[in-house]
């Protein structure tokens, strides 16, 4: 064996490194990556284990950890990733297998950066203090507090849409609407990307569900109209979203709307990703195509722009809130959300509709259109239109999470997002944006980005050699 402060093992070593630095081929990485293959760190997909079989309801789940561990051993386990503090754009952050990390974060949900904001902080300290931390019920009983009543009323001014539902969390409310409107009899239409938390509650609901092509009016009229030659007696609920998060694109609402109304169907829209960050007001999609006050069934998240967990549910009648109060099962028999939470939702809302709120909305497209600008011009594909969320289309689930491994070396902090979040052999990064990214950090990301996938690329491909040196 070469001693590896010898004459020769040097200059091996330096071949190597002028080797890595001219042709972009780096031997020690492709080493890596190789016993990575070897291991079967980077095959696999979630899909596989999904629904296991057997008797014995927890052993039959072994043969996912195993899956885990080949991963994990490699630095290829992209969930369970902690933050040691606040989702700042500079953030320390740890992964499941302790090892830290301090750098530029695309990976937390907090649009419009007020989740570091010193009004926000105000709000719930006050609300600390007159209330305590907890709601101490559900709100069908003594949960509801004198913040979340205000709370009710500010989300109904915000959407137009005067009765408002509170949820303890967006999925509780996605879940808990679906279900309590939709009977076994009924049909659901749903988009093919619609959240989880939408077609998991399709799925308690009725057996009766269609799936529409994403984004596709003309298909959700024809779905619509062959369910109404067979079936005139029962309801029909179709399911979208302002702003899908794993695409960032956004369906023709206004058309929706008037295609349900045709065929005395309901609309329900999930405002998650796009109420508050975007759109005049902060009123999302909804506002930036008129449809404020237009909309049947109005749902959202609180956890990406508003600094809190929770969700809610607008709708138009008293009676359809009374409704979702006793038979939303998420909602009657949940905690209701703390004073804490009411108080910062409620305080962001305010700065949402201000002028500061305009300010920040402003910063965030600034970024994002940076980050779309810059990773375009590498060649790359940013998936749909702008928002917070700029998806990188990748593909490969091997080579993404080659990506998400050298991001995490460098300091870069993305989600890197594969099956089940979006479908097999279209996995992406999903950067999130917000308002306090500055240009300097967004542009070596770009760039670290960039790098990290001509690398993760170069490194799977079956002709890398020609790869390497550009032939």
């Amino acid at each position: 064996m070469t001693h590896p402060t010898s004459p020769h093992a040097t200059a091996t070593l330096a071949d190597a490194q002028n080797d890595a630095a001219n042709t972009g081929f780096d031997p020690a990485w492709q080493h890596e990556v190789d016993t990575m293959v070897a291991d079967g760190a980077l095959a696999g997909n979630a899909a596989q284990f999904a629904q296991p079989r057997g008797p014995d309801l927890l052993a039959r789940t072994a043969p996912l950890e195993a899956w885990h561990a080949a991963r994990a051993a490699h630095g290829v386990w992209q969930y369970a990733r902690a933050l040691n503090g606040a989702p700042h754009p500079i953030a320390s952050i740890q992964d499941e297998a302790g090892l830290g990390a301090r750098g530029v974060n695309f990976a937390s949900q907090d649009y419009l950066s007020l989740a570091s904001h010193p009004a926000i902080f105000d709000a719930a300290a006050q609300a600390l203090r007159d209330a305590g931390p907890h709601s101490a019920g559900s709100a069908v009983l003594l949960g509801n507090t004198k913040t979340s009543l205000r709370l009710e009323q500010a989300i109904a001014e915000l959407v137009q849409t005067p009765h408002v539902t509170l949820f303890p969390t967006g999925w509780g409310a996605a879940f808990g609407a679906i279900t309590a409107f939709v009977q076994a009899g009924d049909h659901i239409v749903i988009d093919q990307f619609a959240h989880a938390s939408l077609r998991q509650g399709a799925s308690a609901a009725t057996g009766n569900i269609t799936i529409n092509r994403h984004l596709d009016c003309g298909h959700v009229r024809e779905l619509l109209a062959g369910i109404r030659a067979r079936d005139s007696a029962n309801g029909i609920l179709v399911v979208t979203e302002g702003l899908f998060s794993m695409d960032s694109d956004a369906p023709d609402i206004a058309t929706l709307q008037a295609i349900c109304h045709a065929y005395r169907a309901t609309l329900l829209v999930d405002v998650a990703h796009d109420l508050g960050a975007l759109g005049p007001g902060g009123g999302g999609s909804i506002a930036a195509q008129g449809m404020l006050g237009k909309i049947d069934i109005v749902m959202g998240a609180f956890s990406k722009t508003f600094a809190s967990n929770g969700g809610f549910v607008a709708v138009a009648t008293r009676a359809a809130k009374r409704h979702l109060q006793l038979y939303a099962g998420t909602h009657m028999f949940s905690n209701a959300l703390s004073p804490v939470q009411c108080a910062v939702i409620l305080a962001c809302i305010e700065i949402v509709r201000s002028d500061e709120g305009d300010q920040l909305r402003a910063d965030l497209m600034r970024n994002v259109l940076l980050m779309r600008q810059l990773l375009g011009d590498a060649g790359h594909t940013c998936m749909g239109i702008p928002s917070a969320i700029v998806p990188v289309l990748i593909g490969s689930e091997p080579v993404s999470r080659l990506v998400g491994k050298l991001l995490f070396r460098q300091s870069v902090f993305a989600n890197q997002v594969e099956f089940p979040g979006v479908p097999l052999g279209a996995s992406r990064l999903r950067l999130q944006l917000m308002a306090n990214h500055n240009s300097q950090q967004i542009k070596r990301a770009a760039s670290v980005i960039d790098q990290s996938i001509a690398r993760a690329s170069a490194a799977l491909n079956p002709n890398r050699k020609a790869v390497r040196h550009g032939t």
